[in-house]
């Protein structure tokens, strides 16, 4: 069964048009979901869900019960050893959900670093994402360094560095490059 990682920014609370349609392919498909707990997409992702009925879901949290399930789903709490609410606390549960997931489904405001390093994340694990950059109403399908260099054309100046402050985001896509050099 082909299982697919959603996540997105905690900024956006409306899901637009083309998520829903894409979402409801997931649905119709029946791929097994993984959403983590935050606000933000992941509780807009719940809430379509749970609209939908759909029982395939699987909610990751980290620290015991999760922050929102709206469907009552399966819960998979991930433990972390970072200090509780830090940024390293809560990305424990994406980087499980990335290990566990075939592909991967992120709503982005062009700003997040989370849902940004998901992306990447899923890159370094081999595998590809559709990423929806929001403010464009289009979508970005990640399968290869070029596409996340196309991918970050999207971001301001300022996104950009504070990437580089909070994930190192230049540092891992030269990472990236070497490992498929190292492939030829």
């Amino acid at each position: 069964m082909t299982t697919v990682f959603i996540s997105g920014s905690m900024r956006i609370k409306n899901l637009d048009d083309n998520v829903r349609f894409r979402l409801k392919h997931i649905t119709e498909s029946g791929f097994h979901v993984l959403v983590g707990d935050a606000n933000g997409v992941d509780a807009s992702i719940q809430e379509l869900l749970h609209q939908y009925s759909y029982q395939n879901v699987t909610v990751y949290c980290t620290g015991g019960q999760p922050r929102n399930n709206l469907g009552c789903w399966t819960v998979k709490n991930i433990v972390s050893t970072a200090p509780s609410g830090s940024r390293e606390f809560f990305t424990a549960k994406d980087l499980a959900m990335a290990r566990e997931c075939d592909y991967g489904f992120m709503v982005w405001d062009t700003k997040s670093t989370g849902t940004l390093s998901n992306a990447v994340e899923l890159l370094q694990r081999e595998k590809k994402s559709r990423v929806y950059v929001n403010k464009e109403k289009s979508f970005v399908t990640i399968s290869d360094v070029q596409d996340l260099e196309h991918l970050i054309t999207f971001m301001s100046g300022f996104s950009h560095k504070k990437a580089n402050e909070k994930i190192r985001l230049d540092d891992k896509i030269e990472s990236i490059k070497y490992k498929s050099l190292e492939l030829f």
